[in-house]
């Protein structure tokens, strides 16, 4: 027969064998490590943003770019921020700096580029705590230097050399990256691409440029060509559509421009050619 003491003693012993059996290990976090470039992607801040992650590949590309967390980046022209809400937190979070050239806001510009400057900065501004001190800067035919000379590690044109084609500041966007980069930095480009059996319009109205027009831009600025990649390629874009490029989503234009929309035009085949088939470049500022 055990004594009082034993029976307290046994009572013990399955008391702590019970503790351990229900022990359990600490949650892991869910999703990719905060701070990650796969984090700033998948951050719930970009929920409206990430359905066009499918056409637009910001982890491939990027990655593809080379960027680092540590770089100091410009982007050039960020609209209304599709790339910003993965580059400012990432580069915030990795102790590194991003400048947005926004649109010229002097004399004569247009109405709605100064409207969206005013609702990115505003945006970009109000949570630094999520997105970092974002430095604002501009581009355009008169403006300066969009960083301080040499600064950037890194400069991104996404979608928008048809643009500044249109504008005749295409050159001025080559010679403006060349100066804002240090010695072997990158130029990365995004670009919608016209087939190179088609003719290049020298204003690209349609929104489409050819790959070696690009890389002749990019080489009379300095550059030097580095690498190629099909990451954003689409092989179903005829690149001959009603009202260009923005035929297609995310736009999806049913009118010229300057004209009203037309209810009656049918969207459906454009959709399903998805977004543009676009060339992904990359070049280096010799050192």
């Amino acid at each position: 027969m055990l004594s009082g003491v034993g029976v307290v003693a046994m009572l013990g012993l399955a008391g702590c064998g019970r503790k351990a059996e229900t022990k359990t290990d600490p949650e892991v976090p869910a999703g990719p490590p905060e701070g990650s470039l796969e984090w700033a992607i998948a951050g719930s801040w970009r929920a409206a943003d990430r359905s066009r992650d499918m056409w637009r590949h910001p982890l491939e590309t990027l990655r593809f770019f080379g960027l680092q967390p540590d770089m100091t980046v410009v982007e050039f022209w960020p609209g209304s921020g599709w790339y910003t809400e993965i580059l400012a937190p990432y580069l915030h979070e990795g102790k590194g700096m991003y400048y947005a050239a926004g649109f010229a806001t002097g004399p004569g510009a247009d109405p709605a580029q100064i409207a969206l400057n005013a609702n990115f900065e505003r945006r970009f501004s109000a949570d630094e705590r999520l997105y970092g001190e974002v430095q604002f800067s501009q581009f355009g035919a008169t403006t300066g230097p969009v960083c301080p000379a040499g600064e950037a590690d890194m400069v991104l044109f996404m979608r928008n050399i048809h643009a500044w084609m249109a504008a005749g500041i295409a050159e001025k966007a080559f010679a403006d990256a060349h100066a804002a980069l240090r010695p072997g930095g990158t130029l990365g480009i995004e670009q919608h691409r016209l087939a190179p059996d088609q003719d290049q319009d020298p204003a690209a109205a349609n929104g489409y440029v050819q790959e070696a027009f690009v890389k002749q831009l990019a080489a009379e600025a300095g550059f030097i060509f580095v690498a190629a990649s099909e990451v954003n390629a689409n092989e179903d874009d005829t690149k001959d559509h009603p009202f260009g490029v923005e035929t297609l989503p995310p736009r999806l234009a049913t009118a010229a421009p300057g004209s009203p929309p037309d209810p009656t035009f049918d969207t459906a085949k454009y959709r399903e050619i998805g977004e543009s088939d676009r060339m992904t470049l990359k070049f280096r500022k010799p050192e």
